[in-house]
């Protein structure tokens, strides 16, 4: 079992019932977008997020997307950890076609593969590894290429892929994901992996 100290956000029972095999947390549906209208259950994350933390964890599809961005926007204080999952294509077992966008959700989707997007988030790191100088800007993005040219968005695009996040990432929670994650120098060496696995395909 992997212990968490912070919640862990889902959007559904399915979604808690896969978490719950393995991780042991406190683990909290959004029950999709009925937490738009749920007051008590918003107020509660707020509280939570100020007191241990918490972890979003919602499915890699546009929904999910917005979903994550309300939580952002509604909670403006505490300590919050975005999970990103990869876009992978397929169909949970309970269900006969494929969701809308036809990538699967949390319940669908590996132990491996989640506990991965856990520790690329930073899940796990120690105190000290979090307090390591954050450096990494738009400056910097354009300068490696990846914003304000015609080729930035595809190039992006490619990264995405390569750090196994959803491609419909925005570049704004895109720099926060990279600040939490890598020191500058750490995402260069990243980046130059990324365009050497491109280069030998």
């Amino acid at each position: 079992m992997l212990h968490i100290k912070q919640a862990v956000i889902v959007e559904g029972k399915y979604d808690k019932i896969k978490l719950e095999n393995f991780i042991d947390a406190y683990i909290i549906t959004t029950n999709g977008f009925r937490i738009f209208k749920d007051t008590e259950k918003r107020e509660l994350l707020k509280k939570i997020a100020n007191d241990s933390g918490i972890i979003i964890m919602t499915d890699s599809d546009s929904a999910g997307m917005v979903i994550r961005n309300f939580l952002k926007d509604i909670i403006k204080e505490g300590d919050i950890i975005n999970v990103y999952l990869p876009q992978i294509s397929g169909k949970e077992k309970r269900n006969h076609e494929k969701s809308k966008e036809g990538f699967l959700g949390v319940e669908g989707l590996s132990e491996e593969i989640i506990t991965n997007a856990l520790e690329r988030a930073g899940v796990f790191m120690t105190s000290e590894e979090k307090k390591r100088e954050r450096t990494i800007n738009k400056a910097l993005l354009y300068e490696l290429g990846l914003s304000g040219r015609n080729d930035s968005k595809k190039k992006r695009e490619e990264l995405y892929k390569f750090l196994q996040l959803p491609t419909c990432l925005g570049s704004n929670s895109f720099l926060q994901y990279i600040n939490t994650v890598y020191t500058q120098e750490e995402f260069i060496e990243v980046y130059k992996k990324c365009l050497k696995q491109q280069d030998n395909r």
